[in-house]
């Protein structure tokens, strides 16, 4: 369905529209199917921002795909869509914004069924089904899409569920079975409070590692990541389980603890980051993914008291971090663009008498694919440069302490001088405006900053 004007908001009392991008469209025609299937009242439908310019304009479309949930009708009713951008993403984040967001729980019956149903499920307890902390509740329902709640103001049920004032009751299949937030008179009404409550309790002590966890485990708000490698066909490492999951709870909301088995097709890139192999197992690793730096807990002992320490370590910054490195190539200076690896990284980019412009790259990184020939060219240009180098590091096989690379690539200057002053690039990746950013002594010039 395309989207012209007002006409089809008017006509369609539920609307989610796409301002496109072309490999979004077969998981929304797959959703606009099912929708129908269901005999649901939402339809999807889709604009060209590139003909529909000031249609994009009104509502603000400025970058692609993007999606906005129209309702009742009324095109100044109108939320973002906020949920995954899969088919099972859209389709529950629909359902939620289209039907109640809560189960309305009257009697202990009820709420049985509801918790029997779900391994997990937010209950709110709200003497005023019409007060604000209530309307809070309802906003985070409206969020939190994959999460199960119910509510209810019956207050057998609080005295049944031992519920003092009103509270957020998190129950769960596993590990403790229950988490409370009370929510006194005195408590600010903060759905990010509340949602971080429910992200923190509705994941599991000891997570596994797989394509289902993922997104759980890369959106968490605790950067500090435990990771167990194991094979789980050998029973004595199945065994080390029980100490694992007897110190993550020791460490909550500071470490996730995280299992991942060897045996796994799907891990093999996992592996490799961590430059461990399938018959390294068992064996422990810890990254902080906001740092991107990885710690190695040294022996072969794996139990509580070995894990307790390694932990506390990490996070007093007694245990020093791992830094994977190559060995230094024969021919690393060879070339216009010197090749720089963990062992020389230091003596190269930290010369007090050099510039040095560093790309951080990975070989599968289709972006650093393309800017090869650019950076071989840069390269050409200042090769005989007296105080500019260009180097280049593959950086998922070498680490280098206080350089944080977030993403592939990334470009960074090295200022000459004793200070070690780094400075990110975030120009344009073309020859013409790396030049620039050189020849102006490691800062963009003007007219260059407006054009981003």
């Amino acid at each position: 369905m395309s989207f012209q004007k007002s006409s089809k908001i008017k006509k369609h009392f539920l609307l989610l529209s796409m301002f496109f991008q072309d490999f979004l469209e077969p998981i929304y025609a797959e959703v606009a199917g099912l929708l129908k299937n269901e005999s649901s009242e939402a339809r999807l439908a889709k604009v060209d921002a590139a003909e529909e310019r000031d249609l994009a304009a009104e509502f603000n479309v400025d970058s692609f795909p993007t999606l906005k949930f129209f309702k009742d009708g009324n095109r100044q009713n109108v939320t973002d869509f906020s949920g995954k951008r899969t088919v099972k993403g859209i389709t529950r984040w629909l359902e939620r914004h289209t039907g109640p967001s809560a189960t309305v729980l009257n009697d202990v019956k009820s709420v049985e069924a509801l918790l029997d149903a779900n391994d997990v499920v937010v209950v709110g307890f709200f003497q005023d089904l019409e007060g604000d902390k209530a309307k809070t509740f309802y906003d985070v329902t409206l969020i939190a899409v994959d999460v199960n709640f119910g509510i209810t103001s019956n207050l057998e049920l609080f005295k049944k569920y031992d519920v003092k004032s009103d509270s957020l009751v998190l129950f769960k299949k596993f590990d403790e079975r229950r988490a409370d937030l009370p929510l006194t008179e005195e408590s600010k009404l903060d759905k990010g409070e509340m949602i971080s409550f429910i992200q923190t309790n509705s994941m599991k002590l000891v997570i596994p590692f797989n394509e289902e966890n993922a997104e759980q485990i890369f959106s968490s708000k605790v950067r500090n990541h435990m990771i167990l490698f194991i094979n789980t066909t050998v029973e004595s490492q199945n065994a080390l389980l029980e100490d694992f999951r007897d110190v993550a709870s020791e460490f909550k909301e500071k470490v996730l603890f995280i299992t991942l088995d060897v045996t796994s097709d799907k891990v093999d890139h996992v592996l490799k980051y961590f430059s461990v192999s399938a018959n390294d197992a068992p064996i422990i690793r810890l990254i902080n993914t906001k740092k991107v730096v990885t710690y190695t807990m040294e022996g072969s002992t794996i139990n509580k008291d070995a894990l307790r320490t390694f932990c506390q370590g990490v996070l007093d910054g007694t245990v020093k971090p791992f830094l994977k490195t190559q060995e230094i190539p024969e021919d690393w200076d060879k070339n216009p663009v010197k090749v720089l690896v963990g062992k020389n990284f230091n003596k190269v980019a930290f010369d007090e008498t050099k510039n040095v412009f560093v790309e951080f790259y990975a070989p599968w990184c289709g972006h650093c694919q393309q800017l090869a020939p650019i950076w071989d060219e840069l390269g050409e240009k200042y090769k005989d440069h007296e105080n500019i180098v260009i180097a280049k590091m593959d950086a998922s096989e070498n680490d280098v302490e206080n350089v944080t690379i977030p993403g592939f690539p990334t470009i960074k200057y090295f200022s000459a001088g004793a200070e070690k002053k780094i400075v990110d690039y975030n120009g344009n990746r073309d020859l013409e405006t790396f030049s620039k950013f050189l020849d102006n002594g490691g800062v963009l010039p003007e007219e260059d900053k407006d054009e981003l």
